[in-house]
């Protein structure tokens, strides 16, 4: 499997983060007063975290270390989500990739990334036939045992109180009607036992994180998910240490989201494991994607012991499958109808609509203009303009790169994160179907260069 594929396919409240308020008057006021500080909350009101959140349950993203430093990327990651997943920086190739010789650089600016903006952690994966490298294949079976539980047992140890569910065994279970289990080098040399013995030494490393075993199309009931089932069901019967079942949830026309979702999630919560939705994405877009995403998030919702879903990207342009569109935010960090559709379901502020009608919500887009331009500074302006309906109120990030600073704004209340000013109306937030308005600020470059970054407009 690719490098940048999911970990699937070869193919309560979130702390609160802190915010600064800026004064608004004007530059002159504020050289003088300084910027105040103030306790908050940074994200966006309705994001899809606070809301999953208002349910129990969290909604998390996997997230590249690599696309970090991407302004734009890290403001939509921190304003929308509570819970990440690392798409490829846990995996074994990834931390070990020669024997007994870890290096969790990638990761940990993943993991410090989230605690910093009070997100929880999933880690992903620590036992899958995949992304393996060379050396552990051509170990025999006692030194292979030795290495998946020392492999196991170091990873645990380092993010030990950071993570809240670990994916110990990924995809151990063929394709197709046979129910039976994929060749591996663990499963070839170690035998059936290897997951449980994977789960026994995850157990003795960290009794708090929840133990997940993970695996795709096994959405609905099917051999292969009836094989999960049969082993799970014995897991519990027999004290193994196993608290919660992932489902991938990969979805196309050729995969579309099966009519018994949901009662496949119950059967298996049914068994005393936590349910997770954990690799989400679902190819299409428009309405039809809007309504695919609904029926997950509500199957979800349905199910008491389903405790939260993570899409598989944040945006389509970084998605394993981008040709596919198949993420709530489209390449340039739009909300599509299938976040506003996901919010919906999850009781939020919708700022797109879901198709549903009678919402009173409509969607905005905002632009950004450099109006002036000195040694030293700049003046930016930011047009909000209202969609096909109607909006009482908008919310739009901004990110002035360090090391220049926001000295004044107009038109608008801003909250601070970082570098990053999310700003909402003063007086101006109720706009007509196609109305705008604006707002504007000046900055102080301080010696940068780099434009500020505008990230999609949120409506209410």
């Amino acid at each position: 499997m690719a490098q940048n594929s999911p970990g699937g396919l070869a193919r309560t409240h979130p702390p609160a983060r802190a915010r600064r308020a800026l004064s608004l008057v004007t530059a002159g006021v504020l050289a003088a007063a300084g910027v105040v500080a103030l306790a908050g909350n940074a994200h966006a009101v309705g994001a899809l975290g606070d809301a999953a959140a208002a349910k129990g349950r969290y909604f998390g993203t996997a997230v590249a270390a690599n696309h970090l430093g991407e302004a734009a990327y890290a403001s939509t990651l921190d304003a929308q989500f509570d819970s990440v997943t690392p798409e490829n920086e846990m995996k074994w190739d990834a931390v070990e990739g020669s024997r007994n010789s870890f290096s969790f650089s990638a990761a940990d600016q993943i993991v410090s990334h989230a605690q910093g903006k009070g997100m929880k952690v999933r880690g992903h994966t620590l036992v899958w036939h995949s992304q393996l490298p060379g050396w552990v294949s051509g170990l025999a079976a006692t030194d292979l045992r030795s290495a998946m539980n020392n492999h196991i047992t170091q990873v645990m140890t380092h993010y030990k109180g950071k993570i809240h569910s670990w994916d110990v065994v990924n995809e151990a279970y063929q394709d197709g009607s046979s129910g039976a289990r994929r060749s591996s080098p663990f499963q070839d040399k170690l035998g059936n036992g290897f997951i449980e013995e994977a789960f026994r030494t995850a157990r003795t490393v960290d009794a708090n994180a929840k133990l997940c075993y993970n695996d795709y199309n096994t959405d609905g009931q099917n051999a292969k998910s009836n094989a999960v089932y049969d082993m799970v069901k014995d897991f519990k019967q027999r004290g193994v240490p196993i608290d919660c079942v992932g489902f991938q949830s990969h979805f196309n026309s050729n995969s579309p989201v099966p009519s018994d979702f949901q009662a496949n999630l119950q059967r298996f919560a049914d068994l005393g494991v936590d349910v997770q939705i954990t690799e989400l994405d679902i190819e299409g877009s428009g309405s039809a994607q809007a309504a695919n995403y609904t029926k997950v998030v509500n199957a979800c919702l349905a199910v008491t012991r389903c405790t939260g879903l993570t899409v598989w990207g944040v945006t389509d342009k970084y998605s394993w499958r981008s040709s596919g569109t198949p993420l709530l935010f489209d390449g340039d960090y739009n909300k599509k109808p299938a976040y506003d559709a996901v919010l919906a379901a999850l009781g939020g502020s919708s700022g797109g609509g879901d198709g549903g009608g009678g919402g009173g919500t409509g969607a905005c887009t905002a632009t950004y203009t450099r109006t002036a331009s000195w040694s030293g500074g700049y003046n930016g302006e930011v047009t909000v303009k209202a969609g096909a309906s109607g909006i009482t109120g908008w919310s739009v990030p901004v990110t002035v790169p360090s090391p220049q600073k926001v000295s004044a704004l107009w038109n608008g209340t801003p909250t601070t994160s970082g570098d990053v000013v999310t700003v909402g109306p003063t007086w101006n937030g109720t706009l007509a179907a196609g109305a705008s308005t604006s707002f504007g600020f000046t900055v102080t470059t301080n010696g940068g260069t780099a434009a500020p970054v505008v990230g999609a407009c949120t409506a209410s």
